[in-house]
């Protein structure tokens, strides 16, 4: 078959099953969950619920808990994943001394309300992307951590996939020279009518962003030598005030430059090219990404690079939540990141006239 009559890319939810599909019935792997075991608990009952409890299934474990807002949802989530517990409020699961960690897989713009509780509550929490809807709460959010002693982690998959991991510590060796330029496309296609849907609905805090744009940032900034401190950008509103694409361009103290484009109007590849003296790295389908190429200048040589396995994304999220709470300060370290990307996002919100019900 030629490469021009192969499928594109499969939306996030079918390429999620796929790769569950692809690893369902294998040995799981060892060097995954290093860290003594936490006892999980997950707030929501949605897509990434779902995946996070099968994900603890191919580990040959299961959650302990489970809250929603819709109790029946929650009751038949529980049957489905063999869950132990269900909570009739969140506030049970707070006070249950028997759950470790909460993973938050609600809404973006009810992220802060559940932290307040579960982190001033003693629970280490894992929340989904975006953590919470800006820098402030995101801010308020590492303070009440800090205060109880607990580890609070951002669950955008960038940060924890294995094959970053490995291409930071090739780069941060010199082995790749000096980083010049990071280019991220993300591209999405959310049909345009119904506008009371999640992607467009300023009461859902929706958006290009909130959704996509976190993805592109945190594999910029990961490999970016400090925080972009200039920034200029176009972003396109719909009638509800959401973004539904931009174009940004920004440059950190270094000289290091990034250039990301986003839309929910068009599909495009989620392709990722970081530029060095010595090669350029290049990454398709980034956001859960196990494979890079990378292209040498000198001869032009291509060499593959993998890392990690795409059906174990969650997987690697709890595990470093895990590895925090255990005491790994670079595990720890990833809530950093996720804060400079956040100031980002809140600055790039700001200058688009995007404006959040919960913000005024």
């Amino acid at each position: 078959m030629l490469d021009t009559e192969k499928n594109a890319p499969l939306d996030a939810a079918a390429a999620a099953s796929a790769a569950f599909a692809a690893v369902e019935g294998q040995a799981f792997p060892d060097d995954v969950f290093t860290a003594p075991q936490l006892r999980w608990a997950v707030i929501g009952c949605g897509v990434i619920a779902n995946q996070m409890a099968e994900s603890l299934a191919l580990a040959g474990r299961t959650l302990s808990g489970v809250a929603n807002r819709t109790r029946d949802k929650a009751v038949a989530f529980a049957e489905r994943h063999h869950v132990a517990r269900v909570y009739d409020t969140v506030e049970e699961l707070y006070a249950d001394p028997s759950i470790d960690a909460i993973y938050v897989t609600t809404p973006h713009n009810t992220h802060i309300r559940y932290l307040r509780a579960a982190l001033a509550a003693g629970k280490h929490v894992l929340c989904e992307k975006s953590i919470t809807l800006n820098a402030a709460e995101l801010e308020e959010a590492r303070a009440i951590a800090r205060e109880h002693g607990v580890v609070l982690m951002d669950a955008t998959t960038i940060l924890h996939m294995p094959l970053y991991r490995e291409l930071l510590r090739r780069a941060n060796a010199g082995e790749f020279g000096r980083m010049n330029l990071a280019q991220l496309n993300f591209g999405s296609y959310k049909e345009y009518g119904d506008l009371t849907n999640r992607f467009y609905n300023i009461n859902l805090a929706g958006g290009a962003m909130l959704d996509i744009g976190v993805y592109a940032l945190s594999l910029m900034r990961l490999f970016m030598a400090s925080q972009p401190n200039e920034v200029v950008s176009l972003g396109n509103l719909c009638e509800t005030g959401v973004d539904v694409a931009g174009g940004i361009v920004c440059r950190n103290a270094e000289g290091q430059l990034g250039v990301v484009s986003l839309t929910l109007h068009s599909k495009q590849p989620k392709r990722a090219v970081i530029s060095f003296d010595s090669c350029y790295v290049e990454v398709s389908e980034y956001p859960r990404a196990d494979t890079a190429t990378i292209v040498w200048t000198a001869d032009g040589r291509r060499e593959t690079v993998s890392a990690g396995t795409e059906g174990y994304a969650l997987c690697y999220e709890m595990a470093d939540l895990e590895r925090a709470v255990a005491g790994d300060a670079e595990a720890a370290g990833l809530i950093d990141v996720a804060a400079d990307v956040m100031e980002l996002m809140t600055r790039l919100r700001a200058d688009w006239g995007v404006v959040y019900p919960e913000e005024r």
